[in-house]
């Protein structure tokens, strides 16, 4: 998940790179939220069992962001969601105009997966979502969720780099179960979730309490991780400047 390093190249070859980046960030989140979107409208047509169908939508959002992550990961980074973008920014890893590209395609990709869910299962292609997700606990649910996320990236990148597509897609599947708001961790997720009313749904009006939960929980992993994962020479260095 970490992104590419941007070495000194002629103008060109930097514009070229950066829009291929942002092709793969866009198209990334976009085949992420079809496969939320699609597969919860396909379980919910295949049983009535809300159980079966949270489960009909989980096991294909962890197994896509194992495909997604392993194929578009070496173009971009395979971010596909605006928080680890910003933690990624603010530990100087992406620029700041890279970032603020990649998170309004990965808004934009992400709206384009709803909509291409809704009209491969031949649903009206522009819909409100009516489903209500509000509440402390569902807050504090999306703070969790955000947090585990971002953590276990940062983790991975320091311990065991060539694993994050596995360890990504396991949190996130086991991650669907353990919180209360069935782990949306992604603010363009949540927003193009609020253009489906279908299994996936999240009203629109209960979107920026969402968001800010999962911005908060993103920066409370990276503040942790900072710590935590720094490198015991790093620590001693810290100390003995002070």
């Amino acid at each position: 998940m970490k992104s590419a390093a941007i070495f000194r190249k002629p103008a060109k070859a930097v514009a070229a790179d950066l829009s291929r980046r942002i092709v793969a960030e866009a198209l990334g989140t976009a085949m992420l939220v079809a496969t939320v979107v699609g597969s919860g409208i396909m379980a919910d047509r295949l049983t009535g069992d809300v159980a079966v169908s949270l489960l009909g939508n989980t096991l294909p959002t962890g197994a896509i962001l194992v495909v997604l992550i392993t194929i578009l990961g070496p173009i971009s980074g395979a971010h596909f969601n605006p928080a680890v973008t910003l933690v990624f920014a603010l530990r100087r890893e992406i620029e700041a105009t890279a970032a603020l590209a990649y998170v309004v395609a990965q808004i934009v990709g992400g709206i384009a997966g709803t909509l291409l869910a809704h009209a491969m299962f031949e649903l009206p292609i522009l819909q409100i979502s009516q489903t209500v997700r509000t509440g402390n606990g569902q807050w504090f649910a999306e703070l969790v969720a955000a947090f585990g996320l971002v953590f276990t990236i940062l983790a991975g990148i320091r311990f065991r780099s060539d694993a994050i597509p596995w360890l990504v897609g396991l949190y996130i599947t086991a991650a669907y179960w353990f919180t209360a708001s069935t782990s949306f961790a992604n603010p363009a997720v949540a927003i193009a979730r609020a253009v489906s009313n279908t299994f996936a749904g999240i009203r629109p009006i209960d979107l920026p309490a969402f968001i800010v939960a999962e911005l908060l929980g993103a920066l409370l992993a990276m503040a942790l991780a900072g710590w935590l994962l720094a490198d015991p020479k790093t620590i001693r260095q810290m100390r003995a400047s002070k």
